[in-house]
């Protein structure tokens, strides 16, 4: 099965992963122009009534601008999310080019978004939860394997790649540790058709994070990463110096009351997840300069040639 037309007009193989806090519409704005697709998640636009504001606003920016990608909105199907029915109406009547939902396989949302052309790329950890997307009639997968950023996975890319093209072959997606245009095509060489990379795009002027988070992705490695369920309920990654600066001991973490999944603060703790413990993935050690977003895309590009090149792909 090909890609989409949608997915096949972009400079290199690459979505950029929707991040908390960080994704904004100046950033989407400067991936889509620099050739990339660009998201963020919903939730980002606040108040709610802000989401028709920053499409208008994306949709503007990149009108009639030539190789622009597509964009993005992430929405988390889940019941705290008490925004979904209203952002999914919102979307709709933009018809926003793509969702990428996450958490629940997105039974009510999927018809919708397909019936004005959109197409739906869902977040998945594991087969289980692969086959429950499908059944719900989502156009591609993301698979969000080992040392990805924020809500991941523990499995192999290999072993969940090899796993679900046995019964998959549409579009597959690739999320876990991608920083550079090497990884890029090593997740094409294990059969995915694009690179999803989110860490990576924390590190840009672009980026609406606090400059010591960007500082902190500068001064991390694979090493500092902590992957616990404490903070939203949900297993993610973590950099350590914000859960020890949140009065956390990294190697003595409780566990998290599923229940009480809310994407807010854990446990009744002031500090908030994504505003206080920041989410990184394992690719932060090959990350070493705080760059534009054009700059970024251009060396994942340059990266990813050299790449195709070194091993002889035409």
């Amino acid at each position: 099965m090909s890609l989409p037309p949608i997915l096949r007009r972009l400079r290199i193989p690459v979505i950029c992963a929707p991040m908390f806090i960080a994704g904004n519409p100046k950033l989407v704005i400067e991936q889509c122009k620099a050739g990339v697709v660009g998201s963020f998640p919903a939730l980002n636009a606040r108040p709610q009534e802000a989401l028709d504001q920053w499409l208008t606003e994306i949709e503007t920016a990149l009108a009639g601008q030539s190789g622009a990608a597509p964009f993005a909105v992430n929405q988390i199907v889940h019941k705290s999310n008490d925004r979904l029915e209203h952002d999914v109406e919102v979307c709709i009547k933009h018809k926003v080019p793509i969702t990428i939902t996450s958490l629940r396989a997105p039974d009510d949302v999927v018809a919708k978004i397909q019936a004005y052309g959109g197409i739906v790329l869902h977040d998945v950890i594991s087969v289980r939860h692969a086959h429950k997307a499908l059944e719900a009639g989502v156009d591609g997968l993301i698979l969000v394997c080992a040392g990805a950023g924020g809500h991941a996975g523990t499995l192999s890319p290999f072993a969940l790649i090899g796993e679900v093209r046995r019964f998959f072959d549409g579009p597959l997606i690739l999320s876990g540790a991608i920083s550079s245009g090497d990884a890029v095509l090593a997740a094409q060489a294990a059969g995915a058709d694009l690179a999803y990379i989110g860490t990576r795009f924390l590190a840009t002027p672009e980026a609406s994070v606090p400059e010591r988070y960007k500082e902190e992705i500068l001064r991390a490695a694979a090493a500092d990463i902590v992957y616990t369920d404490l903070f939203s309920g949900v297993h993610g990654n973590y950099l350590k110096h914000s859960v020890v600066a949140a009065g956390f001991d990294p190697l003595n973490l409780p566990k998290s009351d599923p229940a009480r999944m809310n994407f807010g603060a854990a446990g009744g703790a002031e500090k908030k997840v994504w505003r206080d413990i920041w989410s990184a993935g394992q690719g932060v050690g090959q990350i070493d300069a705080i760059a534009p977003v054009a700059q970024v895309v251009a060396k994942l590009e340059a990266e990813y040639t050299a790449a195709r090149r070194r091993l002889q792909i035409n």
